[in-house]
C-alpha cells in the first residue's frame, strides 16, 4: 500500500477539518493527503516531514463558514475525505518519489482534486508527476519567496531538492513553463541572477516587488489572461508570508505577505480552472504556538473554495 491505512486510529492519526479518514473516494470531489517529506538536507531549517501532523492539529480552529462571500460549507459541497499520508522514507528521494507520485495518482487518476500538505517544497515534483499522466497542458501558478527553479549544483546528491524542483518539471515535460507563474519571489540569495534560469526556461516571474509596485489586482489580471482556462496546479510555500505572521517554515524571509494579505490573494484567483492544490514547507520545530501551521489550514481551506468555484468539466 503506498498511503497508509487511514481508517486506523491506532496510529493517531488525526483528519483536517474533522472530515472522514478514509480512502474510499467514491463521493469524493476533493480529497487530503499528507506528504511527510523532507530532503533531510536543507539549506537553513530541516523538519517539514512533520508538517502534516501539524497542520491536521491546528485545523480543528478552522471553521467552515465565512460570510458574506464564502457562506457555505465546502467541506460537505466536495464531500472531503483525508486519506492520511503517504508512505515516505526523509531524505530518499528513490523511495519517496515514486509512492508520492503514486499517492496522488490515486487521488487525481479517480478524478478527485487532491488537497496535498507537505513536507518541504521537494514533494512537488513527483506531484507534478502524477498530475502529467492525465493532464498534458498543465500549467503552474507558484506562490513563492522562492522560484525554486535553480540550475543543478554539485553531485547527482542534490539533483533534486527543494531548489530544483520547477527546473526538473520543465526539463520533464510536466508543465507548460510559458504558461506558469513564479509569484511573490523575493529575499536575499546565495547567487547571483537568482530568477534568471527560471527566466532561461521560459517561466514567468513576479518578483514581490513589482507585484506590489503594480497592486495584486493587476498581476492577477496578468496571470488569468496568461493561463486562459487551462488545468492549473497551485503550489503555495508558507515563506510567502511575513515571518512575523508565519515564522515556522524552511527558509523565513523578512518583507513577505501579511496573513490576510495571503488569504486575499487566493480568494482573487477565484474561478480558475485548479485541479490541484499543495501547500508546503511548514516546520513546526520552527514555528511558535502553531501559528504557522494555523494559518496554513486557513490555506487549505481557501484551496477548498477555490476548488468549489471552478469551471466544471
Amino acid at each position: 500500500m503506498t498511503l497508509r491505512d487511514a481508517s486506523a486510529a491506532r496510529f493517531g492519526l488525526q483528519s483536517f477539518m474533522g472530515v472522514p479518514l478514509t480512502r474510499d473516494l467514491s463521493g469524493a470531489r476533493a480529497a487530503i493527503l499528507g506528504i511527510p517529506y523532507d530532503g533531510g538536507a536543507h539549506a537553513v531549517r530541516v523538519g517539514a516531514r512533520l508538517g502534516p501532523a501539524a497542520i491536521r492539529e491546528q485545523s480543528v480552529l478552522i471553521r467552515a463558514y465565512e460570510p458574506p462571500s464564502q457562506d457555505f460549507d465546502p467541506l460537505r459541497q466536495l464531500g472531503v475525505v483525508d486519506c492520511g499520508n503517504v508512505q515516505v522514507v526523509p531524505a530518499s528521494v528513490s523511495d519517496s518519489f515514486p509512492a508520492i507520485e503514486q499517492g496522488l495518482w490515486e487521488i487525481a487518476g479517480e478524478g478527485v482534486i487532491p488537497v496535498t500538505m507537505g513536507g518541504d517544497g521537494a514533494v512537488t515534483l513527483p506531484q507534478l508527476r502524477a498530475l502529467a499522466r492525465c493532464r498534458r497542458d498543465l500549467v503552474v501558478l507558484h506562490i513563492d519567496a522562492h522560484t525554486d527553479t535553480f540550475p543543478e549544483d554539485g553531485p547527482d546528491r542534490v539533483r533534486y531538492s527543494t531548489a530544483t524542483t520547477f527546473t526538473r518539471a520543465a526539463e520533464e515535460g510536466l508543465i507548460d513553463p510559458g504558461r506558469s507563474w513564479h509569484l511573490g519571489v523575493r529575499g536575499p540569495t546565495y547567487r547571483p541572477d537568482a530568477w534568471g534560469h527560471a527566466l532561461a526556461l521560459g517561466y514567468n516571474v513576479i518578483p514581490d516587488h513589482e507585484m506590489r509596485s503594480r497592486g495584486i489586482p493587476d498581476c492577477v489580471t496578468a496571470i488569468r489572461d496568461g493561463i486562459g482556462d487551462r488545468p492549473v496546479y497551485l503550489c503555495f510555500d508558507m515563506d510567502i508570508f511575513d515571518p512575523s505572521c508565519a515564522p515556522g517554515v524552511c527558509t523565513p524571509t523578512w518583507g513577505g505577505l501579511f496573513a490576510h494579505e495571503g488569504l486575499a490573494l487566493l480568494r482573487s484567483l477565484t474561478g480558475m480552472n485548479f485541479v490541484s492544490f499543495d501547500v508546503n514547507t511548514v516546520s513546526p520545530p520552527h514555528d511558535s504556538a502553531g501559528m504557522t501551521a494555523y494559518l496554513a489550514s486557513a490555506v487549505m481551506r481557501e484551496f477548498l473554495f477555490l476548488a468549489c468555484a471552478r469551471p466544471l468539466a
